[in-house]
């Protein structure tokens, strides 16, 4: 299977809506539960063995350090669901990775807004 195969693509997409489900419904830890996670993208290998999870926190860099401890410490529950929701051959050992674009392009958005805002002017 290529990495950009259709089937791989279609596994990404399985995978990140049943993480993005169970982080928001099922998880009970207060460093998880407190703030605004979303799973922005998931890479699965093509052997399925391995997943990388790109999440986006809202909040400041604190919250989001705990809310990615949250998540490392809660991998092993997270694992189990997905082994229940989705039928893979492997449940994939998830890596947490913290995601800075959306924050970035709020950043750049605010940016072009305030040189617009000064040529209005």
């Amino acid at each position: 299977m290529r990495k950009n195969s259709i089937k791989n693509t279609r596994i990404n997409a399985e995978v990140q809506r049943e993480l993005s489900e169970i982080i928001r419904t099922e998880i009970k830890d207060p460093r998880v539960k407190d703030v605004m996670i979303s799973v922005t993208s998931v890479e699965v290998t093509t052997d399925l063995k391995y997943c990388k999870a790109y999440v986006s926190i809202l909040g400041d860099e604190e919250q989001a350090k705990e809310a990615i401890t949250g998540l490392k410490s809660a991998v092993g529950f997270i694992r189990r669901e997905l082994a229940a929701r989705v039928n893979l051959r492997n449940t994939p050992e998830i890596t947490w990775i913290s995601d800075q674009s959306i924050e970035y392009g709020v950043h750049m958005s605010r940016l072009i807004d305030e040189v617009t805002k000064d040529l209005k002017d």
